[in-house]
């Protein structure tokens, strides 16, 4: 049996969820249009659509939240933030925004160009939409292990670096605006990059004079993977390990309601570059507020301040990533296939390996996904076919190399019990997953669709 870590904390609050009947949850579903992104949050159990912003903040955080300066201009909840990001990521600049997506849309315009090509190890949907807002094209060059499920590999996020450079020299330097290092890689399942990696690539950037960057989302997991996994890091501090990583690169973006625990902001950090900085301010002041708040409360900054710390503790980060191995653990048991190890923040469902007679274009995550909130309330979501948008050339729909149903895990807020349930529900799924159908969409947006795309079941 698989074993539980303990929790490295005590609770003083709770919050009272629903219990409903399945016929309640299809009626509830079919009213959303069977996008679990229109599911009314009251009507959830177990909420694993995301982990961005759902966690729960500590005693300290929320005691920052009394004492955060909500001046205009000049906040020292902002210069709190700005000391922690600069001791952190060992970074000359810092750029509070509201969240991860406005730091792409500052950040990006000003690195990349229409009809240049963007690599990453993998894009997430809302980086891969701002690539295409700005004319030009994401390419994932993920290593090919990341797409075997079942074997396992310790860095299965890394950057394949010899196609990355044998597609600089096919396309031309000059026509990549930029490369992107996504850490943990969510889309390929949560899955960390390892140290080694993060430098060949970023030496393939230097080589060919692209600038590199880092989405550091989860940057706090993926140190703790690399303490874990990589040769000589067992003895290194996590801040430590991240002040490597930050020095491969020239500049990152940052959702901080990941890692840094808090429900709301988000960050860029540049290295050493004044231009870059001017250029992010301009556009910080128009799109998210004057540069001292970034579309940030005092409040929130003061708790950003204190989380980027908290995302960094050991114990915390044993605690947090164990609940994650635990029901990974659980699922294995029971002959449920998903990415294989366990992420930092989720379990990747293998919905093409549960779900093998639903093609990629009735969208097997998607099918997972309504099947999961039917049998238990439980909301997860699609990390496959339906959340890539159609070809922007040719208008079909693109085909994702790995059709997941993504169980994201807020930090510090569901126990054991909560877990075991989920197992039980896919256990229960499994014995009739032949009977499942696909899904159609019946109107979609021309930019990230899975948010509010409208579908129906496949009648066979």
């Amino acid at each position: 049996m698989v074993k539980y870590v303990a929790e490295p904390f005590k609770i003083k609050m709770v919050e009272p969820l629903k219990m409903t009947t399945r016929e309640y949850r299809e009626e509830k579903l079919k009213a959303a249009n069977y996008n679990v992104f229109g599911l009314d949050s009251d009507d959830v159990y177990i909420d694993l659509l995301t982990d961005s912003g759902t966690g729960a903040m500590s005693d300290t955080q929320w005691a920052g939240i009394m004492t955060g300066d909500e001046s205009y201009a000049g906040a020292r909840s902002y210069r709190r933030l700005l000391k922690a990001a600069q001791d952190i990521f060992n970074y000359k600049y810092a750029q509070p925004v509201h969240q991860g997506r406005a730091a792409e849309q500052v950040l990006l315009p000003c690195l990349l160009k229409k009809g240049q090509k963007c690599i990453s190890n993998m894009h997430f949907d809302t980086t891969r939409g701002h690539v295409g807002l700005i004319g030009a094209r994401a390419v994932d060059i993920v290593v090919p292990e990341a797409k075997d499920t079942q074997t396992y590999m310790p860095f299965k996020g890394n950057m394949d670096v010899p196609r990355l450079e044998a597609y600089i020299n096919e396309v031309g330097a000059e026509n990549v605006g930029l490369i992107i290092m996504t850490i943990t890689n969510n889309s390929a399942g949560g899955q960390p990059v390892s140290m080694a990696n993060m430098k060949a690539t970023k030496a393939v950037a230097d080589k060919y004079g692209i600038t590199m960057i880092i989405d550091a989302a989860r940057y706090a997991e993926n140190a703790y993977f690399i303490k874990q996994r990589e040769e000589g890091y067992a003895d290194v501090e996590i801040i430590d390990i991240v002040r490597e990583m930050f020095s491969y690169a020239d500049a990152f973006t940052m959702s901080a309601k990941k890692d840094a625990i808090v429900n709301m902001g988000g960050l860029i950090g540049i290295k050493d570059s004044e231009e870059l900085y001017t250029k992010v301010k301009g556009w910080t002041i128009p799109y998210e507020g004057f540069v001292t708040y970034g579309g940030l409360a005092g409040r929130d900054l003061e708790a950003l301040a204190i989380g980027l710390y908290e995302g960094l503790d050991k114990d915390y980060l044993r605690y947090r990533i164990g609940q994650v191995e635990y029901l990974g653990g659980r699922l294995m048991e029971e002959g449920i296939a998903f990415q294989y190890p366990v992420g930092g923040h989720a379990v990747f469902l293998d919905a093409k390996a549960l779900l093998p007679h639903i093609p990629y274009n009735e969208f097997p995550g998607q099918a997972l996904a309504c099947e999961l909130y039917l049998e238990a309330g439980i909301r997860s979501c699609d990390i496959g076919s339906y959340l890539l948008d159609l070809d922007p050339e040719t208008g079909e729909q693109l085909q994702s190399e790995m059709e997941f149903t993504r169980l994201a895990i807020p930090r510090r807020v569901y126990t054991q019990a909560h877990f075991d349930v989920v197992v039980e529900a896919l256990i229960n799924i499994k014995k009739r997953a032949h009977e499942i159908t696909g899904y159609k969409i019946l109107w979609q947006p021309p930019v990230l669709r899975h948010f509010t795309a409208k579908l129906e079941p496949i009648k066979k």
